[in-house]
């Protein structure tokens, strides 16, 4: 009895180690998919995606652009945040800080790097993407591909009868689709885990998009749903003809100058993963900061039009208004996939999971971009980005000293 219960375990274990061995790379992306965020090896994971998942690559610009340093800002010590001091250094500590750079007035005048991330290597961008993908669409929108109020079904007919049907691309941009999706990561359970494990098991994501209902009148919430920029990912595929990462290279990498080697995660089908899967430099992220503080321009050419940048980064409707409770997921304001902070002071910022920012103070000439890999994440996930942005108001403010004033 004993020897035949041996032989079934061998043999269960022999089949097991047979479909790990031919789907290797299947099981590996489940592996990560798990242990992804653990304490001990966020920091890599967030480094080196491109050994755990398949990307598709930018290469760098055969121009490279670099802006003018001066490189003798003092970092601020210390910030209030709701009637608590906190020192910026163990802020940095806390929130596993792996990147932090200040941009005044178009010249790089802090530039650090933290927890072995270096200047050329990648890092997850997380939903920042989001905001460089609205400037794709804004680049289609100033060619007049396609009109803000067109439903996006007239483009994809693979989205009729799903939540998507008949929404207007303005209302994905602004996340306001009213479509039904559970954006928390803290819950096992929710959508946008759901969303991680399917696509760690190799499911498409354009059948996870299909899956998703309506849940609301479009255009009337503001509710934050990833999908919402799946979505205008297969509207940039679509519209342009191309690849999401052979337009981002075409429109955006070249003319720009990205200095370094970026890279987009892909599902099976080769689709982007543009809701939060862009890996890049720091000095890279920067630049789009720097692109949208100069309404649209970078060294000279007009990548995205100044209109485009407006209206991205403007909220225009009552539930897209900062402190909007009834009306909005997100007491913080949001435009065309960039959100618009409380106690609104023209600024507007990029913001990915675990501490990901790309902060743009248009008065101050400002542009702040800070990588992290913050493990407290999902304990304390609004906290940390409200903790932030105080901080970065709290630089924003320290320009208004003149002695510190970068001189042109």
């Amino acid at each position: 009895m004993f020897k035949t219960i041996f032989k079934i375990i061998s043999v269960l274990l022999l089949l097991i180690a047979l479909y790990a061995a031919y789907n290797y790379k299947l099981v590996k992306r489940v592996y990560h998919s798990i242990t992804l965020f653990d304490e001990g090896v966020i920091v890599q994971n967030f480094q080196n995606m491109a050994d755990i998942v398949d990307v598709r690559v930018l290469e760098p610009a055969a121009l490279p652009y670099q802006w003018p340093q001066r490189l003798d800002y003092q970092l601020i010590d210390t910030f209030n945040f709701k009637d608590s001091l906190f020192k910026v250094n163990e802020y940095f500590d806390h929130t596993k800080t792996e990147g932090f750079m200040v941009i005044h007035n178009d010249t790089l005048i802090f530039e650090e790097y933290y927890n072995d991330l270096e200047p050329d290597e990648t890092h997850i961008s997380w939903s920042v993407a989001k905001s460089f993908v609205s400037t794709m669409l804004g680049i289609l929108h100033d060619e007049g591909k396609y009109q803000l109020m067109d439903p996006v079904t007239k483009y994809l007919p693979e989205l009729k009868g799903t939540g998507y049907d008949g929404v207007p691309i303005k209302y994905i941009l602004q996340m306001s689709s009213g479509v039904g999706y559970d954006e928390d990561y803290g819950d096992f359970n929710s959508d946008i885990n759901r969303f991680g494990r399917a696509f760690a098991a190799g499911s498409p994501l354009i059948d996870f998009t299909k899956s998703l209902k309506r849940a609301r009148e479009p255009g009337t919430y503001n509710h934050y749903v990833s999908i919402d920029t799946q979505v205008l990912g297969f509207l940039i595929k679509k519209l342009s003809g191309k690849s999401v990462t052979a337009f981002m290279k075409e429109r955006i990498w070249e003319p720009m100058g990205m200095e370094y080697r970026g890279e987009w995660i892909v599902d099976n089908t080769g689709m982007e993963m543009v809701l939060g899967g862009l890996n890049a430099s720091l000095r890279d992220f920067a630049k789009l900061g720097l692109l949208y503080l100069n309404e649209g321009q970078f060294n000279g050419k007009q990548i995205v039009s100044a209109e485009w940048v407006k209206m991205a980064t403007t909220p225009d409707a009552p539930h897209l208004m900062p402190d909007q409770t009834e009306l909005s997921s997100n007491h913080h304001g949001y435009g065309f996939q960039w959100w618009i902070p409380q106690h609104d002071e023209g600024d507007f910022f990029a913001v990915g999971i675990y501490n990901q920012f790309i902060y743009v103070q248009p008065s101050k000439g400002l542009v702040i971009t800070k990588l992290s890999a913050n493990h407290h994440f999902k304990k304390q996930r609004q906290i940390t980005k409200d903790i932030h942005l105080a901080m970065f108001k709290a630089f924003a403010r320290d320009f208004e000293n003149e002695e510190i004033l970068i001189e042109e």
